[in-house]
């Protein structure tokens, strides 16, 4: 398209001035324009890089939209530095160091305006200018939509269909606002706000189809956000960061892989009927102290993912209030001392897991609050953390409320209804005050008190509890005397029975005025009622270090094991007779890493191991637990270490070995729940450094990516341990060794074919060296039961001996 001619029309009455003219490039119409002249510009493509510095009008042919291109080769293609209207035309940018349409002052009205552009910018703002800006489109897959970095503006029913950073990015003071605007299809986030003094302003907006976050506010900025839609981001719907302070109401966040919304270092988030839906991760992931989320009158729902809907950790504040949380796999996570969450007239319903968790010295408080179909309603989880439930209803859950390991809540009130185990389940040290709580209908026990856990019950009452109101479950025997729960006032319909305390357990009895009362039950256990079932305690090697020293040297091959093994046992054995003898011993490490392939030995070591410390007497019991990925991760938040710590606590007085460890630190980990395994480990083998022997085990390569997940991890082992593969001959002797032990005899020839079998044998990853062999001898047994079973009268040759033709094919 050829360039035009540019017709002004001039609105001066000074007799020297012509009323019109026309000029054949715009930067002669723009000098001879003045304030409120009008420049009408015929379409054509001029190639000119324009300043506006004057009040007019720019405008294209109405009846003709984008016929007028301004498209310089190169720098800002039109500079607007006054109260000017622009309207009608189209502007294209080629400089990826300069905007395409750049607003410096004054407070000009660009209208109907397309960026097409590669450049730095499409729209860009500057110093004191405040535009209004009206359904204008931006396309720029090079750089950032629209900037404003100074003054402010309004942009109404604007589009960004294309940014190669963020869609509009806000920052140096700036305070902008955005009415109807649609961005979507950025690289970047869809809104962003950056640096202190600044503020975005939001309304009826709608974010989507975004490369990172819907919308990011950090360094103290601040937005606004009323009747607006993010949705389908790659990265989080809305992130807030260092001091952000933002607020929604009446938005929708939906369609998210990641948090709909996460906020860290100070931030302040209010929402208020705000809709959270169908999010990968956290619906509010909430980090750090001073950050808080006050949420009202807002529905979390729909998770896609394994994530709790709130997350609240490392001090961090979440208020809740009137909101719904629904068809999640776990409504609200509360992590870390000083972190807190207050819920308040809300429900917490379909939850697939836990409805409340509270752990590691966070505290949460409920009232009034409606918890239904949850596995379990509220789980108070460790030592420091509590809070209060206060008039709240729990209905439908496997069990209503958990107190473990030393937690110490207040629940006020509240009522558990049909619960398929247990209204209250407390156990493993925890605590926790029941006052005036109901349980109906349950399928288990109304209250289940275990382990001499020190629970008070005042004024509470079961009815319909099919195993029975109350169970208090004796402490063991190193409980001690008075430390059990204390009872007070409380009641049961007795409709299944009353279990009653030990002697190791107090009860003290006030007001028991009519039948059914448990204050009217006194009584401890006596001698004809059956003691509580405990799990079997493991026994005490009982063979002496010569003889099983003796079983580790009679195994095929592994001699580099053997004596990797017998030098730590004689550096253990001989610090042991120096701390006798009153010397100083040397500090050894126990743990250890077991590299190689699968079958080559390393669990059977690992037995004997523990055997000879047993026998040293370095450790009381010298068992052997073994548990690979799938025994240490939990399927959701939190599980994953009472988990590692339950596998830890059945080690305790023997060997914990962890097959294939490096499973618990995948190379693609992200927020993989493997590291929470391995950061408990480290914890626990540091807490109980002469309690537990821990051995990991795995390929030699995957095994040093695990030792390197955590910094604490590797100084744990004192040596790594590398198990070879078996050559032939020693898969032979394994075979040898298999068929002695069955009684079974090698015919002449059968060790030949066998060594050469197992030369010619692929040695692929699912090659399994000593299984392998064990599964030979096994194929061979197959095949000769099917051979011998043809025969009418066997022989005892023909019942014993092997054959070559008893070798399976190889394949």
């Amino acid at each position: 398209m050829a360039q035009g001619t540019v017709q002004v029309t001039h609105t001066g009455t000074s007799r020297w001035r012509r009323r019109t003219g026309e000029y054949a490039s715009l930067a002669a119409a723009l000098e001879a324009a003045a304030d409120g002249d009008v420049l009408t510009v015929a379409p054509g493509t001029y190639r000119e890089n324009l300043v506006v510095r004057r009040a007019v009008t720019l405008r294209g042919p109405e009846n003709s939209p984008g016929s007028v291109r301004i498209a310089p080769l190169d720098g800002v293609p039109l500079t607007v530095r006054a109260s000017a209207v622009v309207r009608d035309v189209h502007v294209e940018g080629q400089d990826t160091t300069a905007p395409a349409l750049l607003v410096e002052e004054g407070t000009p009205e660009i209208a109907q305006v397309r960026i097409v552009t590669r450049s730095a910018t499409g729209v860009e703002v500057r110093g004191d200018a405040r535009p209004t800006i009206r359904r204008c489109t931006v396309d720029n897959p090079a750089g950032i939509g629209i900037a404003v970095l100074g003054g402010g503006g309004v942009f109404e029913e604007c589009e960004v269909v294309a940014a190669g950073q963020s869609g509009v990015a806000v920052s140096g003071g700036a305070h902008p606002r955005l009415e109807r605007c649609r961005i979507h299809h950025t690289s970047g986030a869809g809104l962003s706000a950056t640096g202190g003094d600044c503020a975005l302003e939001a309304v009826g907006c709608e974010v989507y189809e975004v490369r990172g976050s819907g919308v990011r506010v950090t360094g103290g900025a601040t937005a606004h956000l009323t009747d607006c839609d993010v949705h389908r981001t790659t990265g989080d719907g809305v992130t807030l960061d260092t001091d952000a302070v933002l607020t929604l109401a009446d938005c929708r966040i939906h369609d998210v892989p990641e948090n709909a919304v996460d906020l860290r270092s100070r931030s302040v988030l209010t929402l208020t009927r705000t809709a959270v839906r169908r999010f990968g991760r956290n619906g509010l992931s909430v980090w750090d102290p001073g950050t808080r989320v006050d949420a009202n009158q807002c529905e979390i729902s729909d998770s896609t993912g394994d994530y709790p809907a709130v997350w609240v950790s490392d001090g961090a504040t979440a208020v809740l209030e009137a909101c719904r949380v629904h068809d999640v796999p776990d409504a609200l996570f509360v992590l870390d001392r000083g972190s807190r969450a207050d819920v308040v007239d809300s429900d917490l319903a379909q939850v697939r897991n836990t409805a409340v968790s509270v752990s590691d010295g966070a505290v949460a408080q409920l009232d009034d609050c409606r918890i239904r179909d949850a596995a379990t309603g509220a789980w108070f989880r460790d030592h420091g953390s509590g809070g209060t439930l206060s008039n709240c209803t729990l209905d439908g859950t496997r069990t209503g409320v958990i107190v473990t390991k030393g937690a110490d809540p207040t629940v006020e009130r509240c009522t558990v209804s049909s619960p398929a185990e247990a209204g209250v389940y407390v156990s493993a040290g925890g605590r926790g005050s029941f006052l005036g709580c109901r349980v109906t209908d349950s399928k288990g026990y109304g209250f289940h008190v275990i382990d001499g856990c020190r629970t008070t019950l005042r004024k509470c009452r079961t009815e319909r509890c099919a195993r029975g109101g109350y169970e208090f479950a004796d402490g063991g025997p190193d409980a001690r005397a008075g430390s059990g729960p204390v009872v007070e006032d409380c009641s049961s319909d007795e409709s299944g029975g009353v279990r009653l305390p030990t002697a190791r357990e107090t009860v003290v009895q006030t007001a028991s005025a009519h039948p059914g009362l448990l204050g009217a039950l006194p009584g401890q256990r006596t001698t004809e009622q059956e003691p509580p079932v405990t799990a079997a305690e493991p026994e005490r090697s009982t063979r002496s270090a010569k003889d099983v020293l003796g079983e580790l040297d009679a195994l095929v091959g592994l001699d580099s094991v053997k004596r990797e093994v017998r030098a730590l046992i004689d550096m253990i054995e001989v610090g042991r007779r120096r701390q006798q003898a009153g010397l100083k011993a040397a500090s050894v490490k126990r743990h250890l890493v077991f590299t190689g392939s699968p079958g080559t030995g390393k669990t059977t070591v690992a037995r004997l191991y523990g055997e000879i410390l047993a026998s040293l007497g370095v450790l009381e019991k010298g068992h052997l637990v073994e548990v690979s990925r799938v025994d240490l991760v939990g399927e959701h938040i939190g599980s994953t270490a009472i988990r590692t710590q339950e596998a830890f606590e059945r080690a305790r007085g023997g060997v914990l070995f962890i097959d294939e460890a490096y499973t618990l630190a995948p190379e693609d980990a992200g927020r993989d729940f493997g590291k929470e395994a391995i950061d408990t480990l480290v914890k626990l083998m540091e807490d109980h450094r002469d309690a537990v022997v821990v051995i990991v085990a795995g390929y030699t390569a995957e095994m040093e990516r695990f030792l390197s997940a955590n910094p604490g991890i590797a100084s744990r082992f004192s040596r790594t341990i590398t198990f070879g593969d078996y050559g032939p001959e020693e898969l032979l002797r394994i075979v040898e060794q298999q068929a002695e032990e069955h009684e079974y005899r090698l015919a002449p020839g059968t060790a030949e074919a066998l060594l050469a079998y197992f030369t010619a044998l692929p040695k692929g990853p699912s090659f399994g060296n000593g299984r392998t062999a064990r599964q030979t001898f096994e194929a061979m047994l197959e095949r000769h039961a099917g051979r011998v079973a043809q025969l009418a009268d066997p022989s005892t040759d023909d019942l014993t001996l092997l054959y070559p033709e008893d070798l399976p094919a190889l394949s």
